[in-house]
Formats: C-alpha cells, structure tokens, sequence
C-alpha cells in the first residue's frame, strides 16, 4: 500500500512538471537569429526589390488588356496590381527583418 501511495505521488509531481514545461514552451518568442536577418537583409531583400520591379512593368505591359476587359466586363479588376505589385512590395518593405515567411 505504502508502495502504491508513492507512485501515485511520483506520477502527480512528474504530471505537473511537465504542465509547468508546456506554459514556459508557449511563451517562448521564436525571434529570427542574426544570421537569418543578415541573410535576409543581404540576399532576399535585393532579390524581392527586383522582383517588385519586374512585377511593377508587368503590370504596366497588362494595363491595356485589363482596360479592354474592363471595357467589355463593365468592371476594372485589380487582381493584376495586387498580385504584381502589392505583394512584392509588401513582402520588401514591410515583412520584420529575418522573418522569411
């Protein structure tokens, strides 16, 4: 019986330690490391930078097929602009130093 009251006691305490490691585990910030943001500010940066500018004449080139459909559909769509436009730049200048996704 004494032996039983033991284990019983042994599986609480370990029950409890490991409730108390999960709470510290969640409240841990993940930050990016400092190679992640040298990384990021030396190489994806400048990639993104060229594709928003890529993206940014693409979405000039389709402006006249755009505005033809508009003209036929009765409604400017700005799917285009979002996509080609919106996103790179929002993903260059916007997004925190080292968070690649």
């Amino acid at each position: 019986m004494k032996q039983f009251k033991q284990m019983c006691a042994a599986v609480a305490l370990l029950g409890a330690v490991s409730v108390a490691s999960a709470q510290d585990y969640q409240q841990i910030e993940h930050s990016p490391s400092a190679g992640a943001m040298a990384f990021d500010l030396v190489v994806v940066r400048p990639i993104s930078l060229v594709g928003t500018v890529l993206g940014t004449g693409l979405w000039v080139l389709q402006l006249p097929f755009n505005g033809i459909q508009a003209a036929a559909d009765g409604e400017w769509s700005s799917a285009p602009g979002d996509k080609l436009v919106v996103e790179p730049f929002s993903y260059t200048f916007t997004r925190p130093l080292g968070q690649l996704e």
